[in-house]
């Protein structure tokens, strides 16, 4: 997915979480992230985390850490 599409869906998903306690929005959108992404859209999410997170809504940033690991393809 276009890293830009990317940032767009994953701070949607923090915005509507913001208005929540803290702990709430965060377990919002890590539940989120996990029910609704496929693992290979975690794993892009992971590595643009990785690599700085530029433009990412803080709330996404602390969900994915509580994000179980996506299990990676076999070849």
């Amino acid at each position: 997915m276009d890293e830009h599409v990317m940032v767009h869906k994953a701070n949607s998903i923090a915005s509507f979480f913001a208005s929540f306690p803290r702990e709430e929005a965060i377990a919002g959108v890590a539940n989120h992230l996990q029910s609704f992404w496929e693992p290979r859209m975690r794993r892009q999410l992971h590595e643009f985390i990785t690599g700085g997170g530029e433009g990412l809504h803080e709330l996404v940033i602390e969900a994915e850490k509580r994000l179980r690991p996506a299990p990676v393809a076999r070849t």
